[in-house]
């Protein structure tokens, strides 16, 4: 048994929560072997203006506070999403609020974005090694918040200098309210608050904007405009679902937001949506349900640029982002493309 499969045994063993710290002060403490960067012709390209090695992408959830940030760039993801960072340190909502969902190969979480604050976070971010892996921070609002949609452009004031992208979170369903900013009025003026911090920054840098994969036709296609008005530069879909269509695990009435092997196609089938709405106008990155190769192939032959995982992470350890990404780069050299941008939305017709 290799070293990470005994580490996946032991921390199975262990409450979900307590697991999941021990992961991070694992990699932290340099034990586990790390790949370095993982690229090639084929797998390099640029999203939003960022060069990255490849288009496979942590996803935000698992390094809440930027805390292992070195050996993170060295374990073969081609970008990094930590956070979500709100204004000020919470604790988030009580526990226990994290679940997996072993016979479904699914996560249930109702953290609530408990984080050491932005002003710990962006300290963190400012002493991160440089590298060819662009690193982005999750922006969040504190639950207690007067004003919700202040609390995202403030986070990006006080990060954004030490980050490469940011990513505005209206839909985690773990913050109450927190999924009406999605609609038009509300998400117009968000995006217009963040976008002007933006512009002030020294080094602006791109914001994305993350939807939830609840929404119907109309909804999708209203943000989709919202979010090209605003000079938005890129969209990930999706975040974790409210839905518990298909779940057998005992596990599965648990509140919070699933994430995992059953989002895979529901969240696709969002993002190829997603996809004919923009008609290539900003770049999508997929997210939910990626365990495998092909099925991070099937995201972007759907509609994205890149994608983004966490959850599987539970279930098969690090070593999978480096197995995803070579994997991608045979099923590019078997098509016959030459890089990623030429398999986008190649088979989006099959996901609408």
């Amino acid at each position: 048994m290799t070293i990470e499969r005994w580490g996946l045994a032991a921390l199975h063993r262990m409450d979900p929560e307590r697991a999941h710290s021990i992961s991070l002060a694992v990699l932290r403490s340099g034990v586990m072997p790390m790949p370095g960067v993982v690229t090639s012709s084929r797998l390099a390209g640029t999203l939003a203006g960022l060069s990255l090695p490849n288009p496979v992408g942590l996803a935000a959830g698992y390094d809440k506070n930027a805390v292992a940030l070195a050996p993170l760039m060295r374990s073969g993801f081609g970008f990094l999403e930590v956070g979500a960072a709100t204004p000020e340190a919470q604790a988030g909502n009580p526990k226990p609020r994290l679940f997996r969902l072993t016979a479904d190969q699914a996560v249930i979480n109702r953290f609530g974005f408990n984080n050491e604050g932005a002003c710990a976070i962006s300290a963190r971010l400012a002493m991160r090694p440089k590298g060819p892996v662009p690193v982005g921070l999750n922006l969040g609002a504190n639950k207690t918040s007067s004003d919700r949609a202040a609390d995202f452009a403030a986070v990006l004031a006080s990060c954004g200098p030490h980050v490469d992208f940011a990513t505005v979170n209206v839909s985690s369903p773990n913050t109450e309210r927190l999924r009406d900013l999605q609609g038009r009025a509300a998400l117009t003026a968000l995006l217009a608050g963040v976008m002007e911090v933006r512009g002030n920054l020294a080094r602006p840098v791109p914001v994305f904007l993350k939807i939830a994969p609840d929404l119907n036709d109309d909804e999708l296609a209203e943000i989709a405009e919202v979010a090209i008005a605003s000079g938005i530069a890129a969209i990930i879909t999706t975040n974790t679902t409210l839905s518990r269509e298909g779940l057998t695990d005992p596990a599965k009435d648990q509140a919070g937001g699933m994430s995992g092997a059953p989002l895979f196609e529901r969240s696709t089938r969002v993002l190829a949506r997603m996809s004919q709405a923009t008609d290539g106008r900003i770049p999508l990155i997929g997210v939910g349900g990626v365990s495998t190769p092909e099925q991070a192939y099937a995201k972007i032959r759907a509609g994205a640029s890149a994608v983004q995982l966490y959850s599987a992470m539970v279930y098969q350890g690090i070593s999978l982002a480096s197995r995803i990404a070579r994997g991608l780069d045979s099923l590019l050299e078997r098509d016959g493309h030459a890089n990623v941008a030429d398999a986008v939305a190649t088979d989006r017709g099959a996901w609408l």
